[in-house]
């Protein structure tokens, strides 16, 4: 299988269900963290937050390994990722009230990156994946996410300078994709 292969095969690869289960299961993390009560309900959250992270690792890859990479999956798994990161800092954000700069911070970087990903891509350009400081931005904001849900005790300011961590390494990642992009329009 390959971005030739036929969209209807594309739509039902592994690695392409994986990234549909992975979208099915953010109402259920975001339930669970709203809802919990007890520590255990916090665990579970976070247990169902691992499942989603595994699942992510494994559905790259399997289809980097069976060869089964596609044009959908190189579309889902990013939104699924974006829509999972997004949902969870806005369940943080009842518990935690400096989530909030974090969620404005969040939308403005990723519709950016959504905006400017649709105009290269009518120019035949895609970005090719995401740079490091996308990936150390994303990398530290799970840690921070997974630390908030998994320890509901924690102490208010460690929370508030993961918090600030994320932020900056979000603002960080945002404006290190403003030449990005800009190089890409530019070239011929």
């Amino acid at each position: 299988m390959n971005e030739d292969t036929p969209i209807r095969r594309q739509l039902f690869s592994i690695p392409n269900l994986m990234g549909y289960f992975r979208i099915i299961l953010i109402p259920f993390i975001v339930w669970r963290y709203v809802t919990a009560e007890t520590i255990n309900d916090y665990y579970a959250a976070a247990v169902i937050i691992g499942i989603s992270g595994i699942t992510d690792f494994l559905d790259g890859f399997v289809a980097r390994k069976f060869h089964m990479i596609t044009k959908v999956g190189k579309a889902l798994d990013p939104i699924a990722d974006k829509l999972t990161q997004g949902a969870i800092v806005l369940a943080l954000s009842f518990r935690f009230r400096w989530m909030i700069p974090l969620i404005i911070l969040f939308i403005v970087k990723e519709g950016f990156m959504a905006i400017m990903g649709i105009v290269m891509l009518r120019r035949g350009k895609m970005l090719d994946g995401a740079k490091w400081f996308g990936k150390v931005c994303t990398a530290v904001l799970y840690v921070v996410m997974f630390i908030l849900i998994l320890f509901p005790q924690i102490p208010m300011g460690a929370a508030n300078g993961m918090i600030a961590l994320c932020g900056v390494l979000m603002l960080f990642s945002f404006v290190s994709y403003i030449p990005v992009f800009w190089k890409m329009a530019h070239d011929s």
